[in-house]
């Protein structure tokens, strides 16, 4: 059974006016706290997950608020104690008078991340659905949540406490060979041990390797839109946001810096940022504009390299395989102004014939080119599409089992070289007692990550990067 701890208390809203806000009190006395600034029923009495509402009075009894108290009794609790949490009036004059109040009737000020990590030394929480925690507090976008409540939910500690299992039954049977090594027995054929081995190495290293795509739905995916003056950045940023976020004039050069939007598609948050057009100039602001552009695409994931068919298309090629080569990011190529049908005639002919003679080069990537009108709306469909499948690249989502956070990523990583050891070490028929020395090591880099194995330092680290309150 656990051990409870002092009561803390903190405010769980962000602080600032509003109509309510919420604080937390978790711990061993919380209701015999509650129960001496409270006017009303008597708090011990209250049955657990019940609401009461009642008053915060002072020490001189003089009311200070009129609030809601819910209590939830240990062990069914969010930290796996008493609860206590109380919605006042948000104002923070009132906040802080009940919390001063409660700290008076013997609460202590929570730190950081106090309430998860008594919820994790209570059993309540892994450390894997603790950074849940974390995430889904920050998720940005629908696949940022959907991926936090997978980590929350345990989908993530599950599949790593299998794989645990696994290597922790090869040590077992390496272990037993140990203590029969006088009699020469194996208990397990080698080759089978190869195999799930591999297996486990191929999990971790897939896990690993999904890293940069959490990230991407964590942090946002940036997407680079550019091309040379004039060709419809602005105009595709816009169309995409769904309002005039950028300047859009005839006039080549309008663009002067990166403007950056946040737009989600499909459930994942994208950064696009639409920069200055590519091309040689004497300007110094358009120059500074320009380099920014070149220094976006370096970082940037996908790149959307804008063509328009009636500019000079050499220059352009030459613009596009110059980010090619700089940048390890996706290109996707986008062939502009598709609504040349509504022009004059004569004007429409000449657009044509550009655009024919485009269509007919042979540069790399030129079948996977869309073609829009981000004036008319045509084509940007099928646009949003190709980024939503370059940012997942074949990734499962449904299953949660997404790395996105680096503690993790680190920990598989390690993981990784003493199976490698393991496998090659099979392979040569060392000794058992070197090859469980890797499958320790290995199963103990996995063992960090849910917190089976742990230290008060790593404890502090982690839990010191929440928000006060959670």
């Amino acid at each position: 059974m656990a051990e409870f701890e002092p009561a803390v208390i903190a405010l769980s809203t962000p602080p600032g006016t509003s109509g309510i806000a919420v604080l937390r009190m978790s711990g061993e006395g919380s209701l015999e706290i509650l129960r001496k600034a409270w006017r009303g029923k008597d708090p011990q009495e209250f049955r657990s997950h019940t609401v009461h509402l009642g008053w915060i009075a002072d020490e001189s009894g003089e009311d200070i608020d009129q609030v809601v108290a819910t209590v939830f009794r240990a062990p069914n609790s969010y930290t796996g104690e008493d609860v206590v949490e109380i919605s006042c009036h948000g104002s923070m004059w009132v906040v802080s008078a009940i919390i001063r109040r409660l700290i008076e009737c013997g609460a202590e000020a929570a730190r950081a991340g106090e309430f998860t990590r008594r919820a994790f030394i209570n059993g309540r929480l892994d450390l894997a659905q603790a950074d849940g925690v974390a995430d889904m507090i920050a998720a940005s976008s629908r696949m940022a949540a959907k991926l936090a409540a997978a980590q929350m939910k345990g989908t993530y500690s599950k599949r790593l406490e299998e794989l645990r299992k696994e290597l922790l039954d090869l040590c077992v049977l390496l272990e037993l060979e140990l203590d029969f090594s006088e009699e020469d027995v194996e208990f397990a054929d080698r080759q089978k041990l190869i195999t799930l081995a591999k297996t486990v190495l191929a999990e971790v290293e897939r896990l690993a390797s999904s890293f940069k795509t959490g990230q991407a739905f964590k942090n946002g995916v940036p997407v680079a839109i550019t091309g040379i003056p004039n060709v419809g950045k602005s105009t595709l940023l816009n169309a995409l946001a769904g309002e005039q976020k950028a300047i859009v004039t005839d006039i080549p050069g309008t663009t002067r810096d990166a403007i950056e939007d946040a737009i989600e598609l499909s459930g994942i948050l994208f950064r696009f940022v639409d920069t200055a057009g590519l091309r040689e100039s004497g300007d110094e602001v358009e120059k500074i504009g320009i380099q920014r552009t070149k220094d976006a695409a370096a970082k940037a994931s996908i790149i959307l390299y804008l063509i328009d068919p009636t500019q000079d298309i050499e220059s352009q090629e030459k613009e596009l395989e110059a980010l090619r080569n700089a940048s390890e990011a996706k290109v996707v190529r986008v062939w502009t102004k598709a609504d040349i049908s509504q022009l004059p005639e004569d004007e429409k002919k000449s657009c044509e014939s550009k655009s024919n003679e485009l269509k007919t080069t042979s540069l790399e990537g030129d079948r996977d080119a869309i073609v829009i009108s981000a004036k008319e709306g045509n084509g940007l469909e099928e646009l949003k599409k190709r980024i939503v499948g370059i940012a997942t690249g074949g990734a499962n989502t449904e299953d949660g089992l997404i790395i996105t956070n680096a503690r993790h990523y680190n920990a598989l990583r390690e993981a990784e070289e003493p199976l490698r050891r393991l496998i090659e070490g099979l392979q040569l028929g060392l000794p058992a007692d070197i090859l469980a020395q890797d499958l320790r090591q290995s199963e103990r880099s996995l063992a960090e990550i849910t917190g089976a194995v742990t230290s008060d330092e790593l404890l502090s680290t982690i839990f010191s990067r929440y928000c006060i309150g959670k």
